[in-house]
């Protein structure tokens, strides 16, 4: 599926979408270039969680944790940009910050990715013309799921 972001409130609406549908367990793998959107799309999930106020990038810290409440669900926002190889997602301790919670996962494939996992929504951010374009592919998790703005 093919979603035209051609702004910011296109993007909040996304965002919106996703976290409506988004159950412990699940995975939003976040990838796309420098700059091109993913952190924003990740506040827009957070914000449409319950979290109001800042939201801090993990590109330094790696990982970062919103409990619930305020959200919904307990929620892990991880920014895998820094990693140089994929063990070391296990020296990170995803897993058990990942117990009971949903993943946002930028950079995915340097932790080496999630697609193969059935609750992981792949979504690929990409420049265009017209703003940015959100190719999204569900695992078999999010049949009957996916998120429509």
């Amino acid at each position: 599926m093919r979603i035209a972001l051609p702004d910011l409130e296109a993007t909040a609406q996304l965002g919106q979408a996703i976290a409506a549908q988004l159950r412990p367990g699940d995975v939003v793998a976040l990838s796309g270039d420098l700059g091109a959107g993913k952190t924003t799309l990740a506040r827009a999930v957070i914000a449409a969680m319950g979290h109001a106020g800042e939201v801090p990038s993990p590109s330094f810290a790696i990982i970062e944790t919103y409990d619930a409440p305020p959200l919904r669900l307990p929620l892990v926002h991880a920014d895998f940009y820094r990693l140089s190889r994929p063990e070391e997602v296990e020296e990170l301790g995803l897993d058990d910050y990942r117990a009971g919670a949903a993943l946002l996962a930028e950079w995915p494939e340097n932790a080496g990715g999630f697609a193969h996992e059935p609750g992981c929504l792949s979504i690929a951010l990409e420049s265009s013309v017209s703003g940015r374009i959100a190719i999204v592919e569900g695992g078999q998790d999010w049949l009957g799921r996916m998120p429509c703005p």
